[in-house]
């Protein structure tokens, strides 16, 4: 089955593509991993301007109303262009808040979905569905736990760790403020949050394994051996190959999964999406040779988060059992 954007969803991506290439990201991810969060701020700024934040909240609450297609769009840019912060659990957030609402619990959805969509509020979401950790806890403006039935406003994080992605900075919610929900409501609610966090991280992957492919095929045109640019070795040309087939595989199942919205459907998309970026950056890796190992080059930026994100929001192991098991439950 083919799954084809149209013509305002291409758009979309085009402008959003446009947008983010002129934000100059690379910079303002590596001023967010040193905690400089101002530039990754500016960036911020000009998504919730396009509407990203406002995807996955009603129109009742100021938003677009549930748009997990569109969102999709968005993401796989935002992973593209290595946007920093925690953009996946603002949705993911937005997402909760609005099916809270749906199961009769709108006081929180009231309260705080308006700020979400706008863009003023920057949050992190703690669920059991998601690890431990939230992302960017130090950086966010609203910190959301849910667990054990209930829905917190977090009083404050514990220090902020080491990860694969230093743009990346997890640390531990402290689960003991402002109580905002409870019940079996808050439980569902998290389940079909960590659904669109899984989905938004897969579009992210996806977007950052077409970014890995695109700087590598630029790459090995460029680089030369035996004077001639590697690019024309047949074993090179199979290796991008490869690459290219794992994200074309990647793309209609994240497409089919928005438009299900079905557990074992994201599962599918994320596993397929987090294991082709992961093997786009092994061949990136690869195929630049000791200039992919530096830091100090931008492809190193993509080269992390594609790992990070592989693991993110559902490993493949995780996901491969929820396609099995009919999204029962990881066991």
């Amino acid at each position: 089955m083919r799954f084809l954007l149209d013509d305002e969803q291409r758009e979309f991506a085009r402008s959003l593509d446009a947008m983010l290439t002129a934000a100059d990201t690379p910079a303002a991810a590596r001023a967010w991993a040193a905690g400089d969060f101002a530039p990754g701020r500016a960036v911020w700024g000009r998504l919730a301007d396009a509407g990203v934040f406002a995807l996955a909240v009603p129109e009742e609450h100021e938003g677009m109303g549930l748009l997990p297609v569109e969102t999709a769009v968005a993401f796989v840019e935002l992973g593209r262009h290595a946007v920093p912060g925690p953009v996946v659990e603002t949705v993911a957030a937005g997402a909760l808040l609005s099916r809270l609402a749906g199961l009769g619990d709108a006081a929180p959805a009231k309260r705080l979905l308006p700020s979400l969509a706008s863009g003023d509020a920057v949050t992190t979401l703690a669920l059991p569905e998601g690890g431990p950790f939230a992302l960017d806890a130090d950086a966010a403006t609203l910190r959301l736990t849910a667990t054990g039935g209930e829905l917190r406003l977090a009083s404050g994080h514990a220090r902020v760790e080491r990860s694969l992605d230093p743009v990346r900075r997890l640390a531990r919610l402290r689960p003991d403020g402002e109580l905002l929900a409870s019940g079996p409501s808050v439980t569902e609610a998290s389940r079909y949050a960590a659904d669109w966090a899984s989905l938004a991280t897969a579009a992210q992957a996806l977007g950052v394994g077409l970014a890995l492919l695109d700087r590598t095929v630029a790459y090995v045109k460029q680089r030369t051996q035996f004077g001639t640019p590697i690019g024309g070795f047949q074993a090179v040309k199979h290796r991008l190959a490869d690459v290219l087939i794992g994200l074309e595989f990647a793309r209609p199942l994240l497409y089919g999964a928005a438009l299900t919205l079905k557990t074992p459907d994201v599962a599918a998309a994320k596993a397929a999406a987090g294991e082709a970026a992961y093997g786009a950056a092994r061949a990136a890796l690869q195929l630049h040779g000791a200039i992919g190992y530096t830091a100090e080059y931008d492809l190193s930026l993509w080269l992390t988060k594609a790992r990070a994100l592989r693991s993110a929001w559902g490993s493949p192991g995780e996901c491969r059992r929820l396609v099995l098991s009919g999204g029962r439950g990881v066991g």
